[in-house]
């Protein structure tokens, strides 16, 4: 099964790279091939392999537009591809060629009402995420899988009451699903583990990894 996943935010600060890495991990340890794309100029993902003395997946920065050109070539023979995307806001085009080329738009976000109406207050954002499904259908490639992902939670799994089941709430009422899966605001598991080889076995990004799975539509191949 090919994985093509692209890791979404219309601003930075939201786990965007800590996500890319684990997520990247969970799928190396569940035996799958990944290869991990840091499409951001800051190159987080990219300064967290060096510091790790190489990830157990290739690492490759391509901060470039029309990624849905380019990465066929760089990914051929890769089973799963996650792409670190740079905030829509200052770097349109990066992120648009990456949600071209990806089967699912994987979005980070805190857990808080305000941020979701916030990225829909205006529903710009809403109506990015059409225009790029729109998009797919011109360059003859079917409808991306979208949901979001709950990061700096209290709690790594989804509660009944509280400030994630708002979100998850407000988020339902934009059409959106969220992952079951959520990252637990964990600094010294996740986001300060740059420099040193990380795990995904047992924590969140495994469960997430697993889910993103079983969303990833069942065609294409990275052609």
């Amino acid at each position: 099964m090919v994985y093509r996943w692209a890791l979404v935010s219309q601003k930075p600060g939201v786990g965007k790279s800590t996500s890319g890495i684990f997520l990247a991990q969970a799928l190396y340890e569940q035996g799958d091939d990944p290869m991990l794309i840091d499409a951001d100029k800051g190159k987080t993902c990219l300064d967290w392999d060096e510091m790790a003395g190489g990830m157990p997946y290739p690492v490759v920065s391509k901060p470039v537009k029309n990624l849905h050109r380019t990465l066929p070539d760089v990914v051929r023979g890769r089973g799963s591809v996650v792409i670190d995307v740079p905030q829509v806001e200052d770097h349109e085009q990066i992120a648009k060629g990456a949600m071209l080329f990806a089967d699912v738009w994987v979005l980070p976000i805190a857990p808080s009402p305000v941020e979701v109406r916030r990225l829909f207050r205006d529903e710009a954002f809403g109506d990015f995420l059409q225009e790029m499904q729109d998009l797919r259908e011109e360059v003859g490639r079917s409808e991306a899988e979208v949901v979001f992902l709950l990061t700096r939670t209290n709690t790594n799994r989804a509660t009944k009451t509280g400030p994630d089941r708002d979100v998850r709430d407000e988020l339902a009422n934009h059409g959106f699903a969220t992952l079951d899966a959520q990252i637990m605001f964990h600094d010294d598991m996740y986001r300060q583990s740059g420099g040193a080889r990380v795990r995904a076995l047992g924590t969140a990004y495994e469960r997430a990894a697993r889910e993103l799975k079983e969303r990833t539509p069942q065609y294409g191949d990275l052609a």
